[in-house]
């Protein structure tokens, strides 16, 4: 599943260039009435919150192209792996800020880096296995989170752009794309050289580096994302040839033994860094207690992808609007790896103030800030 650990600092939201400029017609982009609750919202990741860099690196999955994007507020593509908002979008009006725009080469200047930027990419992955994922790996997206800084810092000076990057949040969801490695079976794969908890620890130590790299950088306000149960999307489903009602059942519970030490290590994080709010929050959780309890958030479709072609609609990819179902608010998934707006919406409530189920630890995002 594309839920997956995230990072975030807030800043202003908007999109990837091209497709992030249809932002500027959109509502929640508009100057918000009231201050916003934090200056900027900052967004590491993967395909759970790229909201459109992934189009500009060439690469074959993309979601440039409709059915993406039909239920987005401009009614068209904008590179997010979503029929329409994910949850970074949600979790950023919450905020009263605009959707944080992508970061797609060079920023023009400062002035476009006050209110956030997203580096997240479909392909990211916490583990650097080849020079394929060197663009939007979980550390090159660090380092241009620290370049935004520099050149924040030169804009405002030294103390009022250390102020703004400690006050800001900064969202962490990625790690999907090494469970994905690890289960494509091949002799060159993590599979072939770790054991499940090795592998989980080798993950959980690169995510620790990175945000003890953040807290060097003065941030001080994060939201580390567990993992979803991607034994539960469409697409495993078909490949495992599970029984209807069957998640994977062993890539589920790799995931709950990754989101247990995950969350161990923040609390471990938080006490050891000074005047850090580091929270944890649990993406399987919330989406278990969605597909356990489907009918009470107005879901019919648990298996069965939207958008795609052949058994669960999850043996080829989302690729065409002919292949989407009519009606996505009333499924999970989106496509073979992705939920729905839908689900984005209530993962979204849950970090913001735990409205439907309780997923953050220590605290929510509400009341961090």
């Amino acid at each position: 599943m594309a839920f997956i650990a995230t990072l975030l600092i807030i800043l202003p939201l908007g999109y990837a260039q091209g497709f992030i400029n249809n932002a500027h017609a959109l509502s929640p982009n508009s100057p918000p009435s009231s201050p916003p609750l934090a200056p900027a919202l900052f967004v590491i990741g993967d395909s759970s919150v790229d909201c459109g860099n992934h189009t500009f690196l060439g690469k074959f999955s993309r979601a440039d192209r409709l059915p993406y994007g039909r239920d987005f507020d401009t009614r068209q593509p904008t590179g997010r792996f979503c029929n329409g908002r994910i949850p970074v979008d949600y979790l950023a009006l919450n905020l009263g800020l605009p959707f944080v725009p992508g970061y797609h080469g060079k920023p023009d200047s400062a002035d476009d880096l006050i209110q956030g930027v997203n580096y997240a990419s479909a392909e990211a992955s916490i583990i650097l296995s080849s020079g394929s994922e060197l663009y939007s790996s979980l550390t090159q997206q660090i380092q241009r989170a620290t370049e935004t800084f520099q050149q924040i810092k030169l804009s405002m000076g030294e103390e009022a752009g250390a102020r703004l990057i400690s006050n800001s949040i900064f969202y962490i969801s990625i790690g999907t794309k090494d469970y994905i490695r690890y289960y494509h079976h091949n002799a060159s794969d993590p599979q072939s050289l770790y054991l499940p908890w090795s592998f989980n620890q080798l993950l959980i130590q690169g995510l620790k580096q990175e945000i003890v790299n953040l807290y060097d950088a003065d941030v001080r306000k994060v939201v580390v994302m567990g993992l979803g149960p991607m034994g539960c999307a469409p697409y495993y489903i078909w490949r495992y040839r599970n029984k209807p009602g069957h998640c994977v059942e062993i890539m589920n519970d790799m995931i709950v033994e990754f989101n247990l030490a995950l969350r161990y290590t923040i609390d471990e994080l938080g006490q050891e860094l000074p005047d850090a709010k580091i929270i944890f929050c649990d993406a399987f959780q919330s989406s278990m207690e969605i597909i356990e309890n489907l009918h009470r958030y107005g879901f019919s479709v648990t298996e069965e992808a939207c958008c795609g072609f052949g058994r669960h609609r999850a043996w080829i990819a989302c690729a065409s609007p002919e292949m989407a179902c009519s009606n996505a608010s009333n499924h999970i998934w989106w496509d073979q790896f992705h939920p729905t707006d839908a689900v984005n919406a209530i993962l979204a409530d849950n970090i913001w103030s735990g409205l439907h189920s309780t997923i953050c630890y220590p605290m929510n995002l509400l009341d961090m800030i």
